[in-house]
């Protein structure tokens, strides 16, 4: 581009140049050869620095506007590089103003769907395992159908449970309100505990309960479900022993604790451990614990680690509904 614009510059220049220099050099003729001398060398120095100037301008004006088209190309095939650069003409800064505002759309775009897709995937895995779970329980008791019939509605109650995960991943709308209620604690806890159960038992493992009874909470029940199967999962696959949980209530919450007979978590990892992409395994995908976090602070609550050694999560649960105008504060660092 800047060629084509140099050449049409200095062709202009030329002709400018000619029209003005050839009336002087026929004026110059009726005088004497010196005049002529003096009018070409006028016309050629003319012509050189229109050359020049022609140049210049070109690269000023060529090289922003094919850096302009060049980010617009890359942002077409979606590289959101913002370009960064600004050329000191206001409506070339203003072209660049929007490819950097569409570049960092884009980028937020881009990684929200990233976002999107890791937690689906992270969330849909636990109902579908537990689902499994239990069409395997049907399958080794298809000659008795008391069981068959027991683990028939413990499968269809789990895939009504998946159905709820994937409006909630799929409705930004959901992830971003509150349904929560005044809810019953001991259903939830029971719930999960029937799901799990299988496979503690398939490891020799044991899952029990204590504390509280009758307790209830502002909460909603699947986003509920969702952080305690996440804390069991993750008691499942990184401790060890028998796994508790644990209800009981103070003056502001109502509180579950998971805890396991394992290692508990290793130092280095308690300042992250709800950080994303941070796990204890290398085959982690470091997605559960920041998700469980996110969950129950969308209904007011908080998720910790109130001890390393052996691992002790607790769930602490509002009794009271949020007051109008307040906002659950983010969450940062082990407890």
């Amino acid at each position: 581009m800047r060629r084509r614009l140099w050449f049409f510059s200095l062709a202009v220049a030329v002709i400018a140049v000619l029209i003005v220099g050839v009336p002087a050099l026929v004026i110059a003729a009726g005088r004497d050869a010196a005049a002529i001398g003096v009018t070409v060398a006028a016309m050629v120095a003319a012509t050189a620095l229109a050359g020049w100037l022609t140049a210049v301008l070109a690269g000023r004006l060529g090289r922003p506007v094919e850096e302009l088209a060049e980010a617009a190309s890359r942002l077409g095939r979606g590289d959101s590089r913002p370009l960064g650069r600004r050329y000191g003409m206001p409506d070339l800064d203003q072209v660049a103003d929007g490819l950097d505002t569409s570049a960092r759309r884009l980028s937020s775009l881009l990684a929200a769907d990233r976002e999107l897709t890791a937690d689906a995937s992270h969330q849909l895995r636990t109902p579908l395992t537990a689902l499994s779970m239990r069409l395997e329980e049907m399958i080794a008791a298809a000659d008795d159908p008391d069981v068959v019939r027991e683990e028939g509605s413990a499968a269809l109650t789990q895939a009504e449970r998946l159905a709820d995960v994937v409006t909630q991943l799929l409705s930004p709308a959901r992830r971003a309100t509150s349904s929560a209620a005044l809810t019953g604690i001991d259903e939830i806890v029971r719930q999960q505990v029937v799901e799990w159960e299988p496979a503690f038992r398939r490891v020799r493992r044991k899952l029990v309960v204590i504390g509280v009874r009758g307790l209830q909470a502002h909460v909603t029940p699947g986003g509920l479900a969702q952080v305690l199967a996440t804390l069991l999962d993750n008691a499942l696959m990184h401790g060890g022993g028998t796994v508790t949980l644990q209800t009981s209530q103070n003056s502001r919450s109502v509180v579950v604790e998971v805890r396991d007979e394992g290692k508990g978590v290793p130092p280095e990892l308690v300042p992250r451990i709800f950080e994303r992409s941070v796990s204890g395994r290398p085959e982690g995908t470091g997605l559960g614990l920041a998700l469980a976090r996110t969950m129950a602070a969308a209904d007011g609550g908080r998720v910790v680690l109130i001890k390393a050694k052996p691992a002790t999560f607790a769930v602490f649960l509002p009794r009271n509904p949020p007051q109008p105008g307040t906002r659950t504060q983010p969450v940062r660092g082990p407890a």
